[in-house]
């Protein structure tokens, strides 16, 4: 009788898990979840010098999670409601406009978080592009854009030309942005691995150009891009680090402009600074950060310093302002970075959304977000 008991439960184990695993299965095949580099793509990343043991490292050892910390907790503290996590109105912002103020003139315009265009005479690129409702596999769950950011969509943008993306998280590399603009733009510049996604989801093979740390490429417009080092990690699905993570030096001629993508604070901003600088201006990740998780992403005061060793003439702190991604109040980066930057010297500029930054002209500065 026990026997018969025993059989029939693991029966029912058995089959349980069989359709938990396969529920998990179909679930993972959603197209935005992309696809992992594999064929000659992979063995190309395989001579990588930054791809150890089967996933890419960072230049120094690098946690996800502080000592201490755990999962649970930081769950747990994400789930806990606090007003200040989010803004109490719609963001302001000024209608988007397309003019530029000149062919040797780079032109910047931040659509919140770490999206944002550079125009450069007629040529367009569009940085990490994410103009869906949520930062998310699915637009049913997950960080929902904040009130006023919606004004800002594909439909909006002028010709784009080319689109650096400087990792595949979700806030960076979205599924929706990309296939709507697929058709359109000829250009694409990655990290390695990451063309691996832009291929699954319709981009031409030969328009993805993918990028090692201090490789250098000329853009379809003959201007130079070199991606660099970040301290960060990748990752869509179950896996993690099969793409490369990276920021980028953008030289148009007479400027040069740092793209930084996420990074934690580390030693490679000042050896990039030392090989590339000094900088026009800097954008660098400013928000999301946290105590239990300091070495992937930067404190504001850090994003300062990183600017200090980048050798930045202005610091254009983005990363923040569309997206709750962590615990701390929504303007807490921009307040704690503008008060750093004043206190160390640094040049700053603080736009609002659709505002244009011009090089050597104009940089705004209004603190807008006291409210």
């Amino acid at each position: 009788m026990i026997l018969r008991i025993l059989k029939k439960v693991l029966k029912v184990t058995v089959i349980t898990l069989l359709v938990i695993i396969t529920a998990i299965y179909i679930f993972m095949q959603q197209a935005s979840f992309g696809k992992n580099p594999s064929g000659k793509r992979l063995k190309k990343i395989e001579q990588s010098p930054n791809y150890k043991s089967g996933s890419f490292a960072n230049l120094l050892h690098t946690v996800t999670l502080a000592e201490g910390a755990s999962y649970i907790e930081v769950i747990k503290r994400s789930l806990k409601k606090d007003a200040r996590r989010t803004p109490s109105k719609a963001l302001p912002y000024l209608p988007f406009d397309t003019t530029v103020a000149g062919a040797d003139k780079p032109v910047i315009t931040w659509f919140g978080h770490s999206s944002y265009l550079i125009q450069i005479g007629t040529y367009n690129i569009l940085v990490d592009p994410v103009f869906s409702k949520r930062a998310s596999f699915a637009q049913w769950m997950g960080p929902a854009a904040y009130p006023g950011t919606e004004v800002f969509n594909v439909a909006s943008l002028p010709h784009i030309d080319a689109i650096v993306i400087s990792h595949d998280h979700y806030d960076h590399l979205d599924y929706n942005t990309i296939t709507q603009l697929k058709d359109k733009v000829g250009a694409f510049y990655v990290p390695l691995g990451v063309g691996a996604h832009l291929e699954y989801w319709g981009v031409p093979v030969r328009h993805i150009t993918e990028l090692d740390w201090w490789q250098e490429t000329t853009m379809t417009n003959g201007m130079n891009i070199a991606a660099t080092p970040a301290r960060h990690f990748s990752g869509r699905g179950l896996m993690r680090n099969k793409t490369l993570w990276a920021s980028f030096v953008l030289q148009t001629g007479a400027h040069r402009i740092y793209i930084g993508g996420d990074s934690g604070y580390g030693p490679h901003f000042k050896e990039i600074g030392d090989k590339y600088g000094s900088f026009d201006v800097v954008i660098l990740e400013n928000g999301q950060y946290d105590a239990n998780w300091p070495q992937i992403h930067m404190m504001p005061e850090q994003t300062v310093q990183a600017a200090i060793d980048l050798k930045g003439k202005v610091l254009f702190p983005v990363h923040w302002g569309k997206f709750t991604l962590s615990v701390h109040p929504w303007n807490d980066p921009i307040i704690r970075v503008t008060k750093s930057a004043t206190e160390q010297g640094v040049h700053i500029t603080t736009p609002k959304l659709g505002e244009r930054i011009v090089m050597d002209a104009s940089y705004p500065s209004e603190q807008w977000w006291n409210f």
